[in-house]
């Protein structure tokens, strides 16, 4: 029944996150055991009850029966409770896990990753994959183990009762075999579709969001819509149409169940008149029916959240398997304090074959002050992604007091060179608290100190909170100009030897 959805490398890797969590799982599996036990035994003591004790009128053993009742009833009970406990301890310990290595993992990956993927597509990876992991391995892997011993345990006990109704019941399974067959290959491309479409339309939100000012500021207000509707709709599509696929199995079950019931009921009644069977018996396999089919109903629904969760998986682990495009070498060392750069015969691409840069010489020496002034996409911006090594050049090579950047680690480099660009970029929380991001142990004095030697010390004590003004989400609640201000303080008080201003005050009143 798993098919081609099974991946059995998906699932190795996958097995590493229960191994810390490995005692609650077991904790968890055995709530379901319980469960599953509780639910096995009551049709065996309805029998019991109905054929030796209320037909013969032993009111002493109905009692037993009622107190063992009363105690499975208590297993089923706790069962359920370790159950819902563990398991849901598991799956918020593996979705924590996931999400913080998935974080790590996307902190450290070279700048042109993000320049070929949409925030938009790797935030459905990181929420709506994960979430998806989650569900498999905090239950359903165990779900689908249990329903299958389920099946087996109630199958044993009715040909135990009686093997002729115990087969009876089992005629209509290679029926729902055919039609789970059938299913499986449709729904399988129809989950597909839905997480492809899921990853669309987060990024086109993404977009949206982040976008608002621009889309506001030209009028497009109506052709986003339009755009993002096109969009949602495709994702309305495909959930329907999985949902139709979904809704399927349910009512091919029910139908399945019934004829088994009706089977029974026909058969089973003709030997409880003709004296072969009890009552009891017959009563038990009505509801050992309803039993049975339910766990072949949870594997049909398991089976769906066993291809998503292969899928997602699949695509966690392709985010997860990308490496940096820029490392450090075994033999970077770590480089001192510099002053000095030298761009020798420099020539760079963001894409192979369109030259950004072509055979660029020039030094900055120590103390001095260089403007740099072309006209847009001239490579400007490129210069001092290069100084950084965001990016590797084509050809050449760039120093730093003599080092080559390639040969020195990325941490070291960064700490001597800060950069302010065009478009200034502040985190959710204070004004102080974004100056001192680069330099979280600088003091109020040594702040305060940093802004008035970038001039934005005025603006700052002018507003209602001063340095404790809440910025918002990427400096929302700033201007452009006092934005760009932030940053450079922020560049300032980190006092790197090197400081790059990358058009930084663009938006700045170069008069105030």
């Amino acid at each position: 029944m798993l098919g081609k959805v099974y991946d059995a490398r998906v699932v190795r890797r996958l097995l590493k996150y229960l191994a810390p969590v490995k005692s609650q799982l077991a904790l968890g599996a055995s709530g379901i055991i319980m469960r599953s036990l509780s639910t096995i035994a009551v049709p065996y003591l309805v029998a019991i009850a109905t054929d030796r004790f209320i037909q013969t009128g032993d009111i002493g053993g109905l009692k037993t029966i009622v107190i063992i009742f009363v105690g499975v009833a208590l297993l089923g009970w706790g069962g359920r409770y370790l159950e819902q406990l563990y398991l849901g301890y598991v799956g918020q310990r593996i979705l924590f896990r996931m999400r913080t290595e998935m974080f790590e993992h996307l902190q450290r990956l070279s700048l042109s990753f993000f320049d070929h993927n949409k925030v938009g597509r790797i935030m459905s990876r990181v929420q709506n994959d994960v979430q998806q992991i989650q569900e498999l391995l905090a239950g359903g892997m165990l779900y689908i183990v249990t329903s299958v011993l389920t099946l087996v345990a109630i199958a044993s006990v009715m040909i135990i009762m009686n093997t002729r109704l115990a087969l009876l019941t089992l005629s209509v399974v290679p029926a729902l075999a055919i039609v789970a067959f059938i299913w499986q290959r449709y729904a399988r491309r129809a989950f597909i579709r839905v997480r492809r479409a899921i990853a669309t339309v987060n990024a086109q939100f993404q977009e949206g969001i982040s976008g608002v000012r621009v889309i506001q500021s030209l009028t497009r207000e109506e052709v986003n819509s339009e755009q993002f509707d096109s969009v949602n709709r495709e994702h309305l599509i495909a959930n329907v149409n999985a949902a139709k696929l979904q809704a399927v199995m349910q009512p091919t079950v029910e139908i399945l169940t019934a004829v088994a019931t009706g089977l029974v009921i026909v058969y089973g009644g003709s030997q409880v008149l003709a004296g072969e069977i009890g009552i009891g018996v017959l009563l038990a396999f009505i509801l050992y029916i309803r039993r049975f089919f339910d766990p072949i109903l949870e594997l049909a629904m398991q089976y769906v959240e066993l291809q998503r969760a292969m899928a997602s998986g699949a695509r966690i682990f392709e985010l997860l398997d990308v490496e940096p495009e820029i490392v450090d070498t075994p033999q970077a060392i770590e480089i001192p304090p510099a002053k000095e750069i030298s761009f020798k015969g420099v020539s760079f691409s963001y894409t192979p074959g369109v030259k950004i840069l072509h055979n660029i010489d020039f030094t900055v020496n120590p103390g001095e002050t260089v403007a740099i002034v072309g006209r847009t996409g001239a490579g400007k911006s490129s210069l001092a992604n290069l100084i950084t090594r965001f990016y590797e050049v084509d050809e050449g090579e760039v120093t730093v007091d003599g080092y080559d950047v390639n040969l020195v680690t990325q941490q070291s480099l960064r700490r001597q060179i800060g950069v302010v660009t065009q478009d200034p970029f502040l985190f959710s929380g204070s004004i102080e608290e974004n100056i001192r991001y680069g330099r979280p142990e600088a003091s109020r004095q040594e702040v305060v100190e940093a802004a008035k030697n970038a001039r934005a010390h005025d603006f700052i004590a002018s507003l209602e909170h001063g340095y404790e003004t809440q910025v918002g989400e990427r400096g929302e609640n700033l201007s452009a100009g006092q934005r760009q201000f932030v940053c450079l303080v922020r560049a300032i008080l980190a006092n790197p030897p090197i400081l790059v201003l990358d058009e930084a005050t663009s938006s700045v009143d170069t008069n105030a």
